[in-house]
């Protein structure tokens, strides 16, 4: 069964998620709604981690691919300062939080097929989440992004 791989690759997401939604957080504290959100919503995927964790035990977690490792957002190593370094920071957490986005759906389809109801549960609870993260990071991308592409330019 190849759902151990894509456990491996959701658990990895979520923490590097997280990891960067921190990072986000402390490089642009000076934007208030940046700062508290991007802490929320880092909980958040903590939180998934934890919730992986009895189904890691059921169905096993296969982490010894190296995909995982290209999830990481090299750029969040160094944090970007400015209007155009909030741009570029959302917009690579946002990659990450699409992808996790992506594999919550593709496990929940396996959730389908297993029948497994409390995997279902969790897919369900985690997917609406991440959802909302991405939804609020395109929306603050949209924001940040005449301040940093026109306004900072001239």
């Amino acid at each position: 069964m190849n759902l151990a791989h894509y456990l491996g690759l959701l658990h990895q997401a979520e923490q590097t998620t997280a990891d960067a939604f921190r990072q986000t957080a402390e490089a642009h504290g000076d934007e208030p709604d940046v700062r508290v959100i991007c802490l929320t919503l880092s909980g958040q995927c903590a939180e998934h981690v934890d919730r992986l964790r009895d189904v890691v035990n059921r169905y096993g977690e296969d982490a010894d691919d190296d995909e995982p490792e290209n999830l990481h957002a090299n750029s969040l190593d160094e944090p970007r300062t400015g209007p155009l370094g909030l741009l570029r920071d959302l917009q690579d957490v946002h990659l990450l939080a699409t992808f996790v986005e992506t594999t919550w759906s593709m496990i929940g389809q396996a959730a389908e097929a297993l029948h497994d109801a409390d995997l279902l549960e969790i897919v369900a609870t985690c997917m609406a989440q991440t959802h909302t993260q991405v939804s609020w990071l395109e929306t603050r991308m949209k924001q940040a992004a005449p301040q940093a592409l026109v306004a900072a330019g001239r």
